[in-house]
């Protein structure tokens, strides 16, 4: 058996995922839930600021969701890219590991929030006071959530997607 399943010593076991990709056993719901929540943060504050932008502006649905999606990648990598400069990486090193961080969670949680939102029949052309459109962007999160969070926990159980910023902690 391995042993490295075993152990409680959390900060080795982001240590041993980010540095020996393949070689853990998996990872754990509770990190891959952590992983998935601040994703959403990113996004969730990206996206509702490209809506609300987009939605307040009288704009079309598609240039409203490339605001939204655009802004949520940024806010997304922002989060990543703050925190790994924080710990003391250079700016070109911080870039590198928050896309490689977050680009397939960022991008798994858009498109199933996305899709749920143009899906729900007269939601994209709801307005900002309208209850159908803040049910549709908060359902669409919690539905992106449950869909990125396995997504997460097999990246990270891989040494990859946010395991790779454990190693930066």
């Amino acid at each position: 058996m391995d042993h490295s399943t075993h152990h409680t010593d959390t900060t080795h076991d982001h240590d041993h995922t980010a540095t020996h990709p393949g070689t853990h056993a998996g990872a754990s719901w509770s990190m891959a839930v952590k992983a998935t929540l601040h994703c959403l943060t990113g996004c969730a504050i990206g996206e509702i600021l490209g809506m609300v932008i987009g939605t307040a502006l009288l704009w079309g649905n598609v240039p409203t969701m490339v605001l939204a999606i655009a802004l949520a990648f940024l806010f997304g990598y922002s989060f990543t890219l703050f925190a790994v400069l924080r710990a003391g990486l250079d700016l070109k090193s911080a870039i590198k590991v928050a896309l490689a961080a977050d680009t397939v969670s960022i991008a798994v949680m858009e498109f199933v929030d996305n899709a749920i939102i143009a899906l729900t029949p007269g939601a994209m052309d709801a307005h900002l006071s309208d209850g159908l459109f803040w049910s549709a962007l908060l359902g669409g999160f919690g539905v992106a959530f449950l869909i990125t969070t396995p997504v997460n926990k097999w990246m990270i159980g891989r040494g990859k997607g946010h395991a790779v910023v454990h190693a930066h902690h």
